[in-house]
């Protein structure tokens, strides 16, 4: 929804929390038993998280930043790209740095060795749509090493060029070249790859002005290439729109995985790969819900998780939350990121923080 997101197995990071910003109520943020949220960093504007070596990367929408974090020690950001237009997309691969910005894909080589003096970022490619309206955009290199990245939908609800914008691509690095993977996908901003299978996820914003419980938002898998998901005809495989569904029917297209909820804003989203939580999480799929702005009471402004079973959804619930208090929101989940230690990430852009989620089932325990 607009304006609403190497080896370092041998590295254990200290259960001990940095110090908060001081307006920041984190004890009101409930999570399963067991669990406990502390902050790991301090990142104006926090969006999309890459891990590198040494440092994370963060991007940001209205900051025009693109952020090092490093891995050890005071985990002071470090600016290493500004001026951007909405630089939310970082995917780490070989030693570069890869940032989406609208129309562009921009890349920073060798950029741990060159954290002090970042290097000028060189371009990509920049054959993408310039309109800003869902035009910021979450990028990730696939197994296959080609990068992907969404174009959202210029509109709230209409018919654009059904080769050029509600789809996701992939792009070859070295030529330039893209190609579509999926389409009728009205804005996804988030999106990771099944272990095991390899089979693309993704969550998609539902549109806006059809009432505070529809559309639903949605979680859904790419089975082929070229897969239609329905937008703008049809929604959560079963709502058609009331302005260009007429005459289609929504078995046309690839229904959801899970319907998530109305207006929720999904973002970012990471299966979990770890062992650290309990092995209820294991293989399940945790979403960024930054929050709804149009409804009329306030929902999203969460981490939700999806159970799996044989590949498909069995169970969709509240992780974490408390992010809301009386209706007035002071924390918006952005991303989620697994660590190799097993913990989970979380940017909050609206708090400007990046917090860090572990098991811990002998440490003092939040209420759920």
């Amino acid at each position: 929804m607009m304006m609403r997101l190497i080896s370092l197995l041998c590295l254990a990071w200290p259960l001990v929390a940095l110090a908060a910003p001081s307006n920041l109520p984190l004890s009101s943020l409930r999570l399963p038993p067991g669990f406990r949220i502390e902050v790991f960093a301090q990142v104006p504007n926090a969006r999309q998280m890459a891990l590198g070596k040494t440092h994370l990367f963060v991007g940001s929408m209205r900051a025009g930043k693109v952020y090092a974090v490093p891995l050890s020690g005071k985990r002071q950001p470090v600016v290493v790209a500004d001026g951007l237009a909405m630089p939310v997309g970082v995917a780490y691969r070989n030693g570069d740095l890869y940032v989406s910005a609208v129309s562009r894909i921009l890349r920073l080589r060798d950029i741990e060795a060159r954290i002090n003096r970042p290097p000028r970022p060189e371009q990509v490619t920049d054959a993408y749509p310039d309109d800003t309206h869902h035009g910021w955009k979450f990028i990730a290199f696939g197994p296959d090493g080609k990068l992907y990245v969404p174009v959202g939908a210029p509109c709230n609800i209409c018919i654009p060029d059904p080769d050029r914008y509600a789809v996701i691509t992939r792009l070859d690095v070295q030529s330039g070249q893209h190609e579509v993977v999926a389409r009728g996908v009205r804005n996804s901003v988030g999106f990771d790859w099944q272990p095991g299978s390899e089979a693309l996820w993704f969550t998609d914003n539902g549109r806006d002005w059809l009432g505070d419980d529809a559309p639903p938002d949605e979680l859904n898998r790419l089975g082929r290439p070229g897969a239609h998901f329905g937008y703008p005809y049809c929604y959560g495989g079963r709502v058609l729109d009331p302005e260009t569904g007429s005459g289609r029917s929504c078995s046309e297209f690839v229904s959801p995985l899970q319907n998530l909820g109305a207006h929720v804003a999904a973002l970012g989203m990471r299966f979990y790969t770890g062992t650290a939580f309990p092995a209820r999480y294991h293989g399940a799929v945790f979403i960024a819900e930054h929050g709804s702005w149009n409804r009329s009471v306030k929902s999203g402004y969460r981490i939700s998780v999806v159970r799996l079973e044989a590949g498909r959804a069995t169970g969709y619930e509240t992780f974490i939350d408390g992010w809301v208090s009386q209706d007035s929101a002071w924390g918006r989940p952005a991303d989620v990121l697994v660590m190799p230690d097993g913990s989970l990430l979380v940017a909050d852009d609206l708090a400007g923080v990046i917090y860090r989620v572990v098991y811990a089932p002998t440490g003092k325990m939040r209420p759920r």
